[in-house]
């Protein structure tokens, strides 16, 4: 497989009543505190910040005041990983991050001639550190791992729940005023950033037609109006406008294009089919000049280590070599590289998560074969945490992971 199959490869795969808050989210804090306490720690000695971390773990209350740890937590292990498994039926972690949850993507076929391509994901029970089968329209899962944002039915929806991960209910809803077709939870898990859409983004219209190999086809439709800015513990939500930025032939890019975090939680961000490819806004809705130590790719997922001193750079391989870069998050220069095709998530400072291919057994007849691996900055270990990505009779399609920490 040459440098475009691999790029183009990559960028398929990344395209209520208010209630009282829930009682755990004291313990939610807690954990998100500890984890920034390890983090700091993990720059001077990270073998034994880990293990002193993981040892004085303060334990989550279920709602009758016994104990109830997440199987993230309880499993002490470094690395766990299922290179027999694909997609995953077992808790896959490694360091400060685990495998919260993956997708595929479904075609489903409406009667009215649209293509609606929704999401099957594949959950973590924090209850049994076991993958299930969760049909939420959308998700994602807040630092510590306890609890995920979700939403329901036909996108765009007009509230998002916060669903409990050991017990598997939805604790609260949080009504919206604007519909919405993503959520991410900030870095320190108190506030949401949902994108909002006029029409569903993962839907293509038979009356928007675009041609697909001299065929006429149901196509996307660009409907982005902006952003809202949900705080987790009140519920109050306030939105912004920032519709589509168009290139200069009015092309707005991707019908998804969902708004993130930066790497310190003070801005959002959402990609620009032109240069510099990223737009930043303010939490008030101002634009925002990009963040001077955030200099990264835009196509990488990754993004910055958690100290801030290294971020996650794009496919860096030539010919048949697999290989992504480690750039400085300043300057944006190749500092070294590490074996894989796509980085995904960072463990701790020095160890990342990514789609690569296990030593010797990638394939010579143009099928690149994923795997996910554990790869150390500065060494040649490669761990595999998967088997090779592949679909199943739940799951019918290539599987795409979401990471959060532990």
């Amino acid at each position: 497989m040459n440098v475009d199959d691999l790029v183009r490869d990559a960028f398929q795969d990344e395209a209520a009543d208010s209630m009282p808050a829930p009682l755990y989210l004291a313990d939610r804090v807690l954990s998100v505190r500890r984890r920034s306490r390890t983090r700091r720690l993990a720059s001077l000695a990270a073998a034994t910040a880990v293990a002193v971390a993981v040892a004085v773990a303060v334990p989550l209350l279920g709602r009758a005041g016994h104990e109830a740890r997440p199987a993230s937590e309880t499993n002490k292990s470094d690395i766990i990983g299922h290179p027999d498994q694909s997609p995953p039926k077992n808790l896959i972690a490694a360091g400060d991050t685990v495998l919260s949850a993956f997708f595929v993507r479904e075609k489903v076929e409406q009667p009215n001639g649209d293509i609606v391509f929704r999401r099957v994901y594949g959950l973590l029970d924090q209850k049994t550190g076991t993958y299930e089968k969760a049909e939420w329209a959308y998700l994602d899962v807040a630092p510590g791992s306890r609890t995920a944002a979700v939403l329901e039915g036909e996108l765009p929806a007009k509230r998002v729940g916060l669903l409990d991960l050991i017990t598997g209910k939805v604790d609260r809803w949080i009504a919206l005023d604007q519909g919405v077709a993503s959520v991410a939870f900030s870095p320190d898990g108190t506030k949401l950033v949902a994108t909002t859409y006029a029409k569903n983004p993962d839907r293509s219209f038979a009356d928007h037609p675009q041609i697909v190999d001299d065929k006429k086809t149901p196509g996307p439709v660009s409907s982005r109006t902006g952003f809202t800015v949900v705080d987790v513990d009140s519920g109050k939500a306030e939105w912004h406008e920032a519709p589509f930025e168009t290139d200069e032939m009015g092309w707005p890019g991707n019908s998804r294009e969902d708004f993130a975090w930066s790497h310190d939680g003070t801005l959002v961000y959402a990609n620009t089919p032109f240069k510099p490819f990223r737009q930043y806004y303010g939490l008030n809705g101002d634009r925002a000049d990009w963040p001077s130590d955030e200099k990264v790719a835009v196509s990488v997922q990754a993004g910055v280590s958690p100290d801030g001193k290294l971020a996650a750079g794009d496919f860096a391989g030539h010919g048949t070599t697999v290989a992504a870069a480690v750039l400085d998050p300043r300057t944006g220069k190749q500092i070294t590289t590490v074996p894989v095709q796509q980085l995904l998530a960072w463990a701790d400072n020095k160890r990342l998560i990514g789609w690569g291919c296990e030593p010797k057994r990638c394939s010579g007849k143009g099928e690149f074969r994923n795997q996910l691996l554990l790869v150390t900055i500065g060494t040649d270990k490669v761990v595999p945490l998967s088997g090779f990505r592949k679909a199943s009779d739940d799951y019918p399609g290539r599987w795409t992971p979401v990471f959060s920490s532990r």
